[in-house]
């Protein structure tokens, strides 16, 4: 746990700190503690915050060495790897976006092969899945990885503040040998919602988690919505025993078809805000809000759907029936 980036060596440290107390008087943790800062921050706009560069890894080592945290941060580059083993990095993650392309991760992967034993005294890598939900390239990653030596563990951090629960299952079924640690603080986007995804650590049998924690997180300089303070790290002491459940499969599955209700409810609002529109241009133009033609256009088409799909025509014609007469409401 810690912050998103490493922004200036005081913020480093005074987190760190008030990580280090909460624990000096909670030592019980659900994972063994690791510090983690980004250093280098591949940011979408060149004008947003690209962190605090290499003099940061120096803040990282004085926090491994004043409060005995080991410490963890992020790689895009041979020559990131290069200075962060320089510096005494103890963890290693590659972020999403150098999770997506392949070639980024082979080129890190030898980069830690060649400079592991001559420089640092690496413990294990981190791979977070890609930002698009594939599972497979998250595999191969975790692959590529393993033949560097060191014991790999994968962070399930979602895709663009979605859970993306079908893509671990498949990774977690496919690699039950692999730990794997959940990103509420990625996943949600949301500070508020980092105690309830927590849960799923329990629920779903997970290894840990990579949350971001801030000492002042209304000032930080990326991702301060996501980031909860030092001070409200008492959830985790509600984990409870992280292997009490002997079969997850049920609430994996569970996880997976709220996900799916979550997303087919916010296409049908959706959908209908643009009923709202189109209703407007009809009375704007003189139109009335029946169109029996399209109607009968539209239903033709879903009886193929649903022929393709294996959904019976009844259900699919029940289904239409409600969400055209909702979207005609709209339009009066």
């Amino acid at each position: 746990m810690g912050p998103c980036a490493a922004e200036s060596r005081e913020q480093v440290l005074a987190t760190a700190k008030a990580i280090a107390d909460r624990y000096a008087v909670r030592p019980a943790t659900p994972v063994g503690l690791i510090f983690r800062a980004g250093v280098w921050k591949p940011r979408t706009s060149p004008s947003s915050f690209q962190g605090a560069g290499e003099e940061a890894l120096g803040w990282l080592k004085e926090v491994k060495d004043t409060f005995g945290i080991p410490v963890a941060t992020e790689v895009a580059t041979p020559e990131h790897v290069e200075a962060a083993l320089k510096a005494g990095i103890d963890y290693l993650w590659i972020g999403a976006r150098s999770s997506a392309t392949p070639i980024v991760v082979q080129s890190l992967a030898d980069s830690i092969s060649d400079l592991r034993f001559k420089i640092g005294d690496l413990k294990a890598i981190f791979i977070k899945n890609p930002v698009n939900a594939d599972a497979a390239l998250w595999i191969g990653n975790i692959e590529r990885l393993e033949k560097t030596g060191l014991p790999v563990m994968a962070i399930h951090r979602g895709c663009n503040h979605q859970p993306c629960w079908h893509m671990a299952h498949a990774v977690r079924t496919a690699r039950p040998d692999i730990p794997m640690l959940l990103d509420p603080s990625h996943l949600s986007g949301d500070a508020a919602q980092v105690p309830v995804l927590l849960q799923k650590i329990t629920e779903l049998g997970l290894n840990g988690a990579m949350i971001e924690v801030h000492a002042h997180p209304e000032s930080a300089l990326s991702d301060r919505k996501q980031q909860i303070r030092p001070d409200e790290l008492g959830i985790l002491g509600n984990l409870g025993d992280l292997g009490s459940l002997a079969d997850k499969e049920l609430n994996w599955l569970r996880a997976e078809i709220d996900e799916l209700d979550e997303q087919l409810w916010e296409t049908i609002a959706a959908r209908m805000a643009v009923s709202q529109r189109i209703g407007e241009w009809k009375k704007a133009n003189g139109i009335a809000p029946l169109q029996p033609e399209r109607y009968q256009v539209i239903s033709e088409k879903l009886k193929v759907k649903g022929e393709r799909l294996g959904l019976p025509e009844e259900f699919i014609k029940h289904v239409w029936d409600l969400i055209h007469e909702q979207s005609l409401k709209k339009q009066e």
